[in-house]
């Protein structure tokens, strides 16, 4: 039996091309074979470029973090296995005990977990404060502040932050800067244009668009930073899958069609939701009736985003009405699918505040959170009008 023949054998048979893929491969290895051990420390070393096992990285993980980092502006950008896990490499990886991290109060619902459950007990303070107003932030650092996180535009609010200012303020007092672009993405803002330190991304969201991967990404502008951020990272096991990277790597080959198209698509809804009768107030960035219109003018220009919030009468009956009304619409805890998804914050991304600290916030039983996609906008303005009105009565 010839060693080809037997299945024991680990050889490596890839047939030999004078062509190449079009479309990058899939490697799913989780362990990577070297000659020897000097060539192992070169490459632990960083002497030398290569893979040793697939929890400290693989070549799919580097596309797509590579092809991130184009769009952000960033070298050196790392992918993990959920958004979550690219918060809390950030947060972990960099901070210690004694530290203090401040946060806007209203970021994502798992974010606000971290900050609020989660990091006192590796003893890691953590405080919130208003991110429409920098006036806030400095009054809430202390001494041992190491690191303010925030999102441009709050999730599922759509309140835009005070970049500048608050950008001004890290600068100044010599902290950290962490901003999530989940929801503005590099299409929108690039947060190392303006700042930022640290910038973190949700790609299960609109990045990837399919629904079908889940991952994160983070990068930091210093090197030491990065450093730390990807030791933790790999250490935890914030393993991101190769066949989720391939499959967000495909979802990034059309993403400036897909957000553009969704993004005019949700500016259209929002003044068609506005119309409405039942509707009691819609958030988008770039109307005049938003809270931060101005600031949203001078941090988003015309990029308003492909999110769209709104509240209609009636609390949870009205709300359960309009999603049963709404069957072309998928009722799902997400956003950034190619498809229109509605979320009801108070019962999946929020549901771990109280009924009174969502209120502080403004979510209530009847808000809800739309993620707009790239269907003809007719149809969708058909869709949510004869929802609604079957949800109100109207």
């Amino acid at each position: 039996m010839t060693d080809a023949a037997d299945p024991t054998r680990r050889l490596n048979l890839w047939p030999e091309s004078a062509s190449r893929p079009v479309g990058n491969p899939i490697q799913p290895s989780v362990v990577y074979a070297s000659p020897d051990p000097d060539t192992l420390d070169a490459q632990y070393e960083g002497r030398l470029h290569g893979y040793t096992y697939a929890r400290e990285g693989h070549p799919n993980a580097t596309v797509l973090a590579r092809r991130i980092d184009a769009l952000e502006g960033a070298t050196g950008g790392i992918v993990t296995g959920s958004g979550m896990a690219a918060v809390a490499a950030a947060l972990m990886g960099v901070l210690r005990a004694g530290d203090h991290v401040l946060g806007g109060d209203q970021l994502y619902g798992r974010s606000l977990r971290l900050m609020n459950q989660d990091l006192g007990r590796f003893g890691i303070a953590a405080t919130l404060a208003d991110p429409t107003d920098a006036r806030a932030f400095a009054a809430a650092i202390r001494p041992e502040t190491r690191m303010i996180l925030l999102e441009v535009v709050s999730n599922p609010t759509l309140r835009v932050a005070d970049m500048a200012g608050i950008a001004a303020l890290a600068r100044e007092r010599g902290i950290l800067l962490a901003v999530d672009n989940t929801f503005t993405t590099p299409r929108g803002y690039r947060p190392f244009d303006h700042g930022a330190d640290i910038v973190l991304h949700s790609v299960t969201k609109i990045l990837a668009g399919h629904s079908d991967a889940t991952l994160g990404y983070v990068a930091a502008r210093d090197p030491e930073v990065t450093r730390a951020i990807t030791d933790f990272a790999v250490t935890t096991g914030l393993t991101a899958s190769p066949f989720d990277c391939w499959l967000a790597e495909r979802g990034l080959l059309t993403f400036p069609l897909r957000y553009d198209r969704a993004e005019a698509n949700a500016a259209a809804l929002a003044d068609h939701l506005a119309g409405l009768p039942g509707v009691v107030r819609v958030l988008y960035p770039l109307r005049a009736d938003h809270p931060d219109h101005n600031r949203a003018q001078a941090v988003l220009h015309a990029r308003g985003g492909h999110m769209v919030s709104f509240e209609i009468a009636g609390g949870r009956d009205a709300a359960n009405r309009l999603t049963r009304a709404a069957p072309q619409i998928a009722f799902a805890p997400t956003l950034g699918d190619v498809n229109t998804t509605l979320s009801h914050p108070a019962s999946s991304s929020h549901r771990g505040l109280s009924p009174e600290a969502r209120a502080a916030l403004g979510i209530t039983e009847g808000f809800f959170r739309v993620s707009v996609g790239i269907e003809e906008i007719d149809a969708l303005k058909a869709e949510f009008g004869s929802a609604i009105a079957a949800a109100t009565g109207t």
